[in-house]
């Protein structure tokens, strides 16, 4: 016996969309993300002559060279790395881990453990909605 689906042919061609979509909502997730864990590293850090706090930074691809990197998220050709300390605020890694004469004054991980399960329920709702986006078109 054979069966014959109604409409595989539309469902096609919203699965084909999915992939454009789920990136574009995906890449705002992560912006948005990105930018509210630098924010709150630039509340934690210490003021001194504010260098450090205007070399926290986030971008697509690698960070600049010198610079302390979280890490990265990297899926597929979006990489997005978050970091801080650059020519002038070499000592970035100093302020956060400490030394043996300077206590650790962390800012960098905290700020990323205090939003990293919100940023990754926020990605995941980027794909839902995209999901939905598509499903609905």
């Amino acid at each position: 016996m054979i069966s014959k689906f109604i409409g595989v042919a539309k469902l096609n061609r919203k699965l084909a969309r999915l992939p454009g979509v789920a990136r574009n909502e995906m890449r705002q997730a992560l912006a948005q993300s990105a930018r509210e864990i630098t924010n709150l590293m630039e509340a934690l850090v210490p003021q001194d002559t504010g260098a450090l706090a205007g070399s926290i930074g986030w971008t697509w691809g690698e960070a600049p060279k010198g610079s302390l990197a979280i890490g990265f998220v990297k899926s597929g050709e979006m990489t997005i790395t978050i970091y801080c300390g650059d020519a002038d605020a070499y000592y970035a890694r100093w302020v956060e881990f400490g030394t043996r004469k300077l206590s650790a004054q962390p800012f960098f991980y905290p700020a990323y453990r205090a939003l990293r399960k919100r940023s990754a329920s926020r990605i995941k709702r980027s794909a839902r909605r995209a999901a939905k986006k598509v499903a609905a078109a």
